[in-house]
């Protein structure tokens, strides 16, 4: 008798948030696809993306680690970054992952290639595509008319995001993305950085046809604090509408709230000094947008930093598609 077939999962995303959300999936048997954002030109990512004219690869890396299944010392290897350097040495900064893959760039020939090949050397538990196999740049208009461009100078502006969008015109989405996104039954758009983690991926052409093509079910998880120069003020409904607003309306049915409860003064106040607050989960808004809502504590404090929980996330997407 042949063995059920494995449930499939196609997460998007990019920064911390989809690796935490990875990090829980992958306890769950369910055939995972991550979609991975590769804009970043900030740091390590921005310097090796910048001098070889490949595609970002800090998230990639992140991701990787978070599906891989390997001795903790060889992922802490991986992820291993060197010190910065008084006299910006070669390495200074620099995280090995990010060299090893742009070796395996230049090894391979092709940077999604690359990403391929060091998922089985690392015993990824998944699949791991770059959004695109391409050179992109991330572009803001600001709510005051004002263009800025590279992914790590939008939120220092400090003003209001209006719309993204990337360059070149001709990228293409991964070649597998699509396939994995019509063939998913469930399709996850991952917290984090709204217009310079999660949109970066969705916009790329094509690949919001793709979503609204598909039979899978979609879920957003929304963010649990605001961040400043992308979500200043921002509620629930704001968050949707944004991605509304880039994509349509057809690529999100299900929204993953947080429950509204206090957090400690200290960490209020810790934010308030990156001027930034807990998210508004304005249910009624979502309900009258057709959404459906699951409101739940999804939040781990590590000291005075909110957190998604990778494991409750995970239970209540595995949930929706009937796996334990």
């Amino acid at each position: 008798m042949n063995k059920q077939m494995k449930k499939k999962v196609v997460a998007i995303g990019g920064g911390t948030g989809l690796s935490v959300l990875l990090r829980g999936l992958k306890r769950h048997q369910v055939d995972i696809t991550a979609i991975v954002a590769v804009s970043d030109d900030g740091g390590s990512t921005g310097r090796i993306r910048e001098q070889l004219g490949i595609p970002a690869p800090g998230d990639i890396r992140n991701v990787i680690a978070a599906l891989s299944n390997v001795e903790p010392m060889l992922e802490q290897i991986f992820q291993y970054r060197f010190k910065s350097q008084d006299d910006g040495g070669e390495l200074s900064g620099h995280s090995l992952g990010n060299v090893i893959l742009a070796a395996m760039t230049d090894i391979t020939g092709s940077f999604a290639t690359g990403v391929r090949e060091l998922g089985k050397v690392l015993n990824v538990k998944g699949h791991v595509l770059p959004a695109s196999d391409s050179y992109i740049t991330l572009h803001a208009e600001m709510e005051d008319g004002e263009i800025v461009s590279g992914e790590s100078k939008i939120p220092k502006c400090g003003k209001g995001v209006k719309h993204v969008f990337l360059t070149p015109s001709d990228i293409r989405p991964h070649p597998y993305a699509k396939r994995a996104i019509l063939e998913a039954d469930l399709i996850v758009m991952s917290p984090g950085s709204l217009y310079t983690s999660l949109l970066p991926n969705l916009i790329i052409p094509g690949m919001s046809d793709y979503i609204a093509g598909s039979s899978a079910r979609k879920a957003y998880i929304c963010n649990v604090m605001t961040q400043h120069g992308e979500t200043q003020n921002y509620r629930a409904s704001d968050h949707i509408r944004a991605i509304v607003d880039h994509i349509g309306d057809d690529c999100i049915q299900t929204v993953v709230v947080n429950k509204q409860d206090l957090l400690p003064q200290n960490v209020i106040l810790k934010y308030k000094e990156e001027v930034a607050i807990p998210v508004e989960m304005d249910i009624d808004n979502l309900l009258k947008m057709n959404l459906n809502v699951i409101e739940d504590d999804v939040v781990l404090l590590e000291g005075t930093s909110v957190r998604h929980d990778g494991l409750k996330i995970s239970k209540i997407l595995a949930e929706m598609i009937g796996v334990k």
